[in-house]
């Protein structure tokens, strides 16, 4: 058994410092804490109970939805809609805002969240997570609708994920670092292991799904292309390449050891803006990477403070050790929009050489 400090007690220690605090965001991060220990066990137990593969529906944008997914969004959902703690919740499975029941008292916070990210790897046993982020619910609005969610990333009251690996670990910022808590079984506590997490500044090792190269932007290819180039290359280092497929496992690598992580945006996906949700993914992710000293973009401004049209917008998305984003932001800056949404530059890609 671990002697270390619990995450209800760090959470009760940080909320005594604040004057006035009513003690009601304590408990609305115990009801998401309690809700993440449910979907670990879900995801554990999932081959044993049948709760593998399609679950033959899609979600509000179209896309096949999992066993799992919807088990864990109606576990976030049920453990959260009725401690008196929300207004309202939004999240990637479902396609509008969901209210408070009215049998429920209403609360000052909005949560938004991704209940199962990198689903498509639960069969393989491969580390999933739910990605969280908490937003506070206009004062002036009863019952609060999808223009209530839009606000920028730096409006975040708190943010974290947790991750479903060989260890269950939630990793949280509330705005004053990042702070690591692994799942002790034998007590059902989480507990302090990895306080006060920093990404360091410089990396050799970058996670981008290198199948879809042909579709990339310039700035993007030539990043990659450097460190691909190796000792020999402009950046005269050799660069390892991860790619999990996981939001929540390629972040957590990177604030394990740094790196940088990429899903930039493409000429297939440029329509739409990119491939990840800003609210659900790009903003809580974001929080949590630069509170931990690294760095976050679209490639042409700070994630954070891009102001949401939408509630299931999308966003390209760059994060990880703070020099390795900020030459990728100076590339784009130095490439041409106009060569990317040219349809020459489109057609050319595909038969471009690496």
């Amino acid at each position: 058994m671990h002697n270390g400090t619990r995450l209800s007690q760090f959470i009760m220690e940080e909320e005594r410092r604040c004057p006035g605090a009513s003690g009601d965001f304590s408990g609305l991060l115990g009801d998401i804490v309690s809700a993440c220990k449910e979907i670990a066990s879900s995801v554990a137990n999932g081959a044993l109970t049948d709760l593998l593969g399609d679950a033959g529906s899609t979600n509000g944008q179209g896309e096949a939805q999992k066993k799992l997914d919807i088990i864990a969004n109606d576990i976030m959902v049920r453990g959260n809609e009725w401690g008196g703690h929300l207004a309202a919740m939004a999240s990637e499975e479902m396609e509008g805002v969901y209210a408070i029941p009215g049998r429920y008292p209403r609360g000052k916070y909005l949560l938004v969240f991704d209940p199962l990210d990198g689903s498509s790897n639960i069969a393989l046993n491969v580390a999933v997570g739910s990605i969280f982020s908490i937003l506070r619910s206009p004062e002036s609005i009863r019952q609060p609708g999808e223009a209530a969610f839009l606000q920028p990333g730096t409006q975040q009251v708190c943010a974290g994920y947790a991750i479903y690996g060989p260890s269950t670990m939630l990793v949280l910022t509330t705005g004053q670092g990042v702070n690591g808590f692994t799942l002790d079984r034998q007590v059902g506590e989480f507990i302090l292991t990895h306080p006060n997490l920093t990404i360091p500044a410089d990396s050799q090792e970058f996670a981008i799904n290198h199948s879809n190269a042909r579709f990339w932007e310039p700035a993007v290819r030539r990043y990659v292309n450097e460190c691909l180039a190796g000792t020999e290359g402009p950046r005269g280092a050799n660069f390892n390449m991860r790619w999990i497929a996981s939001m929540v496992a390629e972040v957590h690598r990177i604030l394990m050891r740094g790196g940088v992580f990429m899903y930039p945006r493409d000429t297939r996906n440029q329509a739409r803006g990119g491939r990840l949700r800003l609210l659900y993914e790009a903003n809580p992710m974001s929080f949590v990477v630069e509170q931990a000293g690294g760095a976050c973009s679209t490639g042409r401004e700070r994630l954070m403070e891009v102001v949401p049209r939408e509630l299931h917008q999308r966003v390209p998305v760059i994060l990880g050790s703070r020099n390795e984003v900020e030459r990728l932001v100076r590339y784009h800056h130095e490439e041409s929009e106009e060569a990317f949404s040219s349809p020459l530059f489109n057609t050319r890609t595909l038969f471009r050489q690496l």
